[in-house]
């Protein structure tokens, strides 16, 4: 798991890092890079680069979705029938429920046309196969912070095990304390369970939300 600076009111699904994958179809060759970006400027910015990679195509389609208030969705067929590309490249990733997702789908035209609905099969076919197997959920999660006496400390690590909770740290002073992450709708259970089994003797904080991706 790795966090992100950027945080999120609620969960969603996206991709990690930077996907890519490529076809052919009648001679055309169609390359999909996608990335994981935090705002529109980031998603311009990795258009802007694969667009340079591959300034040699015919076509370098795009969409992306950012999860802004309200949400931000633009697409480019760049070149392509109107219609043929962009919009399904968005359809796509809106069928699958993400959001903060860039999608470039690059072409070298082959020679034989393919026609409106060969391209919109071939576009969306660039997203969806890029795709497979690579969809995560970011969820928030709580750290936290619990503090308790020694005397505790069996029991309580027994529990965060068979939870398998995540331990940033543990610190052994005059009282034990263990910095951990929690999903957030797993909090009040997390905090009412460790009241319950130490007699409510025990500290628990919250610091802070943080977003998280899901293995």
């Amino acid at each position: 798991m790795k966090d992100i600076s950027r945080k999120i009111s609620e969960n969603y699904k996206t991709i990690k890092g930077e996907i890519k994958d490529e076809f052919e179809i009648e001679k055309s060759i169609f390359i999909t890079n996608m990335k994981y970006v935090e705002s529109e400027e980031d998603a311009l910015s990795f258009i802007e680069k694969i667009k340079e990679k591959y300034k040699d195509a015919n076509h370098n389609c795009h969409a992306y979705i950012i999860n802004e208030k309200p949400e931000i969705k633009r697409y480019s067929d760049d070149g392509e029938p109107q219609g043929s590309a962009g919009l399904p490249m968005l359809s796509a990733l809106e069928k699958e429920n993400l959001f903060n997702v860039v999608a470039i789908v690059t072409r070298y035209f082959g020679g034989k046309k393919l026609g409106k609905g060969g391209l919109v099969r071939a576009y969306t076919r660039g997203v969806s196969d890029c795709l497979d197997g690579n969809i995560i959920c970011r969820k928030i999660f709580v750290e936290s912070k619990i503090i308790f006496d020694y005397n505790l400390l069996g029991i309580i690590e027994n529990f965060l095990n068979e939870e398998k909770y995540i331990i940033i740290e543990k610190d052994f002073l005059e009282n034990v304390r263990i910095n951990l992450y929690i999903k957030k709708e797993n909090f009040e259970k997390f905090e009412k369970k460790l009241i319950d089994m130490t007699s409510s003797n025990i500290k628990i904080e919250k610091i802070d939300e943080i977003m998280l991706y899901e293995d």
